[in-house]
């Protein structure tokens, strides 16, 4: 299959692949809904928000000089 020798690598690595696949899908789906920042890859932007979507927090104002750093 594709060429390789050892095919049964193959599969292992294709089955642990798939199984790494559904547990990413469930830990990303108790990802919080109200409480995220914009992902702007698009892989973890809960429905609706879009990764070129406007960042409400690029609008607070940051002035690092008047900033206690204790």
């Amino acid at each position: 299959m594709f060429g390789f020798e050892e095919v049964e690598y193959f599969e292992i690595v294709r089955d642990l692949i798939e199984e790494y696949r559904l547990l990413f899908i469930d830990w990303v789906a108790g990802f919080g809904q109200l409480d995220y920042i914009i992902d702007r890859w698009g892989l973890f932007n809960p429905l609706g928000v879009g990764s070129f979507d406007h960042d409400p927090d690029d609008d607070i104002p940051f002035d690092p000089d008047n900033f206690d750093f204790k």
